[in-house]
């Protein structure tokens, strides 16, 4: 134990907000059986660039593709693969002692939202295609009076408060694992929209070796099994 301890290294590792769930647990199972530590920070992708390009300092980003190329464009992450690792689907939710709403078909998501009293959900990607469906379905004018635009981290919160019958539109992990609200179910059919994450190592990285270590870890069939047993597929 000795030995692996001393040679255990350690790396930062900034990530998209919706994977923490997932990510966190992959992790766990990648400490487990390297004895490398992993400092593990949650953002939204947007925070996560901007918190780079302030300087912060990290080994591996795991962002949005778009965010990924931005960053390589700037010189900050590594040209090369960007693997895959995982794509993130988009449900709605409620308080747990609201009613458990069918929203198996489309028509049956539709007349669920049009009963909502509030309807919230984030300012950006995954709320952006979620404002795009609202769209799609004929309902966005009926609704807007009923919608709460926030951060992604802030969805929940006036759900939570409230004691009628409030929603929330975002990532299905964030959504299963929030004390207090309950998963209603994804979005059907062709109304789904996954978010991709992809991972990067960082130019400046010290640990190259271990970072890129880490990422070929998020590849292994252990780590997907991780990822699709806690939402992200």
């Amino acid at each position: 134990m000795l030995t692996v301890l001393a040679h255990a290294a350690g790396i930062k590792v900034m990530s998209d907000s919706p994977l923490e769930p997932a990510l966190t647990k992959v992790v766990d199972l990648y400490r487990q059986q390297t004895h490398n530590q992993v400092s593990l920070v949650f953002d939204p992708s947007p925070a996560v660039k901007k918190r780079i390009d302030d300087g912060e300092a990290v080994d591996v980003v795991i962002v949005q593709p778009d965010f990924a190329e931005d960053l390589t464009k700037s010189g900050k992450a590594s040209a090369g693969d960007r693997p895959i690792i995982a794509h993130v689907g988009v449900g709605l939710g409620n308080r747990k002692d609201s009613p458990a709403y069918d929203i198996s078909t489309v028509e049956k998501f539709r007349t669920t939202l049009l009963g909502a009293d509030l309807l919230v959900f984030n300012s950006v990607k995954s709320g952006q295609a979620f404002a795009s469906i609202l769209d799609q379905l004929g309902i966005a004018e009926t609704l807007k009076p009923k919608i709460v635009r926030t951060t992604p981290n802030g969805i929940f919160e006036p759900v939570l408060k409230g004691s009628g019958n409030e929603m929330v539109a975002g990532t299905i992990p964030l959504i299963a694992t929030t004390p207090g609200i309950k998963l209603l179910g994804p979005l059907p059919g062709d109304l789904q929209s996954t978010l991709t994450y992809t991972a990067v190592v960082m130019a400046n990285t010290s640990q190259r070796d271990t970072a890129e270590g880490f990422i070929k870890f998020l590849m292994s069939p252990g780590a997907k099994e991780t990822f699709a047993a806690n939402g992200a597929r």
